[in-house]
């Protein structure tokens, strides 16, 4: 029922920012409010619902909505964003600007440190006996979930960039950390293909093994689009901007300040 009520309360919220750019004539796209309103629906359901299979197979299901789909559909809705354009100027806007632009927001969304938290994370959860203990303690399971969503979400907005973010890296440096964290997940998969958690025993722990190795390949194929989809639009965007004259420098104040607009649009 928390998960439920948190997702409705996050889905009001969204909803409440998106209609009030609405009212003052601003433009919000309707398919970002779809996709986060399916990754918050997609995060209560696999916490409250049962889910399918045995409970070793239902787990991997709850693990990739958890940890992929709903961290990539909460960051193509781009909440951020949202309200940063729809909270008023005054303390609470610039704040919560300070903060996504922070040196510590810059450190945890850095790719390979992104990377790290999220796919290190489920070596230490699947390869420890920490697994089994959850499955003993309530509370901890509860804080292992919630690990799992925020740290799929770090490491979505690292790869992604769709927010506003301190640092923007290279798509080679995104690229690359996307194929390695790729490649420990599947590493990972396979060797719980042969042998279970730690401490954990389930009759056929084959079929959970082949839902995270299958369902993780689609999930990284998603956010491989989406680099894609953002370097095929900045490279529209380049080739659209106005070219600058030979010396390299606007001839007018004018030019000087349409120049610096653009920029601060493309961030």
């Amino acid at each position: 029922m928390t998960a439920c009520a948190a997702a409705l309360a996050a889905v009001a919220l969204y909803i409440a920012g998106a209609l009030r750019l609405r009212r003052r004539g601003d433009a919000w796209s309707p398919w970002r409010a779809l996709s986060f309103g399916l990754g918050a629906c997609g995060a209560a359901v696999a916490v409250a619902a049962p889910l399918p299979g045995g409970a070793f197979t239902a787990h991997m299901v709850q693990h990739l909505i958890l940890g992929m789909y709903a961290p990539l559909l909460l960051v193509l809705g781009r909440p951020i964003t949202l309200a940063l354009r729809a909270l008023p100027p005054g303390r609470v806007r610039r704040g919560l600007l300070g903060t996504a632009r922070s040196r510590a927001a810059a450190f945890l969304v850095f790719p390979p440190v992104a990377a790290a938290l999220d796919v290190g994370g489920l070596w230490i959860l699947y390869r420890t006996p920490l697994f089994a203990a959850t499955h003993e303690r309530p509370w901890a399971h509860a804080l292992v979930h919630l690990h799992v969503l925020l740290a799929g979400v770090l490491f979505t907005v690292a790869v992604c960039q769709v927010e506003p973010l301190r640092h923007r890296y290279s798509i080679a440096l995104r690229g690359a950390t996307l194929v390695l964290a790729g490649a420990a997940h599947a590493v990972l998969a396979k060797s719980l293909w042969v042998t279970p958690p730690p401490g954990f025993s389930a009759p056929d722990p084959h079929t959970g093994a082949e839902v995270m190795y299958y369902g993780g390949d689609v999930a990284e194929i998603a956010l491989a689009v989406v680099i894609a989809l953002r370097w095929y639009a900045a490279g529209g965007r380049a080739l659209r901007r106005p070219a600058r004259p030979s010396g390299g420098r606007p001839h007018s104040r004018t030019g000087r300040a349409r120049t610096l607009l653009s920029t601060k649009v493309e961030r």
